[in-house]
């Protein structure tokens, strides 16, 4: 087994460490050691991750107008989700041979610009009845949901899996009936949760609680019926008592929600979110085993510096998705996916990807762009099985020989992540823009895009504070109104669907537009991935606590907190 070996990385210049377990991994797949540290590889795969801008853009096939992730004037060629998913274009066509005079990235840029991109990355199925919406499939009826796979009726959310009837809600997997909530796990009926409630029904602002029934504005509850405020009532006590809050009301929900706020806050809060996590570091991790510095994942194992996964096994470096083993620095990828090397959106069902963009099924791909089925191809062009396996070696050997150098001197040989400046997007249009903030002066003067446009502006024909208080009020006319958002000040319409859930769960209208409700939960979901190290104030253990509990009056380790709570 190797040592361990201190380096300094390429692009920040701070050193960082590769253990020896590292090495192992990196032996294994037959790849070299990074020459950037792991948030500069973060940064990079990020720069890829286009998960929220909605731009409204013309097919380059079809030439019907319909919402896209590439804004009108992105400079690569564009397919609406049906052309793009059609047998009406292939991408062989487009396929070029590698020049052994030019480096790897230099000629994959170009084939970036020349292959049709899919405008929003949806699967076909999604696009038809959920048009408004980016990274998923097998959903219905949704609108606005970002990161997401198997929905129906879910609107203003990103990671939502097998949930229905979600509105304003994030990060929920197997949840109905949702709305303003987020860390949510097969819960019915739910509102103003957060911080991990789970196997629960009919409650509403709950903290980190767990099958509870019938419970209101609580924290660190286990197992638990007719509970406000932490104090148990009867059932008919309980009923009488949840009577004198009428969420239909703005006002009264706000001043629930800042009241439950203040309720948790004297109440401890876990240091870091596990749960049945066997040897592993990172925050919100449930049912994994040796998992090190990773976030959001569940049913991982043997893993290092991965987030937003579901059944991932032997990976490191990998962002979103759920179904791959042995995988290295890739984003995007997953479903029956294995040995997925340097590879961006897709690879589902895929084995042995490497350096792919946007490629979905197959094996044996290197260097491919939009390649929707195929194998033993480079550059999108078509080898035999014997071809293939005697030109990889050598394209591995120049990329290492011949490394590409950016605008900033630094070298991209085999073993890292495309170039950020490669990438199709503008810095700021991606997640690396939440993760890694860059001004815009900050971004060019590295050599990254930075998208300059705005979106149009549209009249306002109803301010947010002339709304009426209360749901019931608000007629039908409602969804003809622009209403002024109060906080980005961008006007938006209420979709039907939200009217109607509002109305049946007697909810309150909204006063901010959807994409700040849905930013106002992710910026939350970014500072619980920002580690700062952390002493129990009950033990002194040294361990580490998320950044958005940086203030809080009673944080804990997991030790102190069990035995306070459990």
């Amino acid at each position: 087994m190797a040592a361990a070996q201190t380096e300094t990385c390429q692009n920040c210049k701070q050193s960082f460490v590769i253990d020896p377990e590292d090495f192992d991994f990196y032996a294994k797949i037959k790849v070299p050691p990074p020459t950037f540290c792991p948030d500069c590889r973060q940064q990079r795969r990020y720069a890829f991750f286009n998960l929220f801008p909605l731009y409204k853009r013309a097919c380059d096939l079809c030439h019907k107008e319909s919402f896209s992730s590439y804004p009108p004037e992105s400079p690569y060629v564009v397919y609406c989700p049906k052309c793009w998913w059609s047998d009406k274009w292939d991408p062989r066509s487009y396929g070029a041979d590698y020049d052994f005079n030019r480096p790897f990235f230099e000629q994959f840029d170009e084939l970036m610009h020349r292959v049709p991109h899919l405008g929003l990355a949806v699967e076909m199925s999604a696009a038809e009845t959920s048009p408004y919406m980016n990274y998923g499939g097998s959903d219905k009826n949704c609108y606005l949901v970002f990161n997401a796979e198997f929905n129906e009726d879910c609107l203003n959310g990103f990671y939502l899996f097998h949930t229905k009837s979600a509105l304003d809600t994030s990060l929920a997997i197997e949840t109905e009936k949702m709305y303003d909530s987020m860390h949510v796990w097969k819960v019915n009926n739910g509102t103003g949760l957060r911080y991990q409630v789970t196997e629960s029904v009919d409650v509403g602002f709950l903290r980190d609680s767990r099958n509870c029934q019938d419970c209101f504005v609580s924290a660190n509850l286990r197992n638990k019926k007719y509970h406000i405020f932490n104090k148990a009532y009867s059932k008919e006590e309980y009923q009488e008592e949840r009577k004198k809050w009428d969420l239909g009301s703005y006002k009264q929900y706000r001043e629930l929600a800042e009241r439950a706020e203040k309720h948790w806050d004297a109440l401890p809060y876990k240091s870091l979110y596990q749960d049945m996590a066997v040897n592993c570091t990172g925050n919100q991790i449930f049912e994994c085993r040796n998992c090190r510095d990773c976030f959001e994942i569940m049913r991982c194992e043997n893993c290092r510096y991965v987030r937003q996964g579901d059944n991932i096994k032997s990976a490191y470096d990998v962002t979103a998705w759920s179904g791959v083993e042995g995988a290295y620095d890739s984003m995007a990828i997953g479903a029956q996916a294995a040995n997925i090397r340097f590879t961006a959106l897709g690879a589902i069902g895929a084995t042995n990807f490497e350096y792919s963009f946007l490629a979905i099924a197959g094996n044996d791909l290197f260097g491919c762009v939009s390649m929707k089925k195929g194998s033993h191809c480079i550059l999108n062009k078509q080898y035999s099985e014997q071809e293939f396996r005697e030109l990889a070696p050598k394209i591995r050997e120049h990329m290492a020989a011949m490394p590409y150098e950016d605008s900033r001197g630094r070298t991209y040989g085999y073993g890292e992540f495309f170039p950020i400046e490669i990438s199709p997007f503008g810095y700021n249009e991606t997640i690396a823009q939440n993760f890694h903030p860059m001004k815009p002066e900050e971004a060019k003067r590295e050599g990254y895009k930075w998208y300059e446009g705005g979106r149009a502006p549209h009249e306002i024909t109803k301010r947010a504070e002339d709304l009426p208080d209360h749901v019931k009020d608000a007629g039908d006319d409602i969804l003809k109104e622009a209403i002024g958002c109060a906080r980005c000040g961008r006007a938006f319409r209420m979709p039907p669907m939200e009217l109607q859930i509002l109305r049946a769960r007697n909810l309150p209208l909204p006063r901010w537009c959807p994409m700040c409700r849905i930013e106002s939960k992710y910026d939350i979901w970014v500072k619980e991935s920002r580690l700062l190290p952390f002493e129990c104030p009950q033990c002194g253990v040294k361990t580490q606590i998320s950044e958005n509990l940086i203030g809080k009056s009673k944080v804990y380790c997991e030790g102190c907190y069990n035995k306070e709570v459990i």
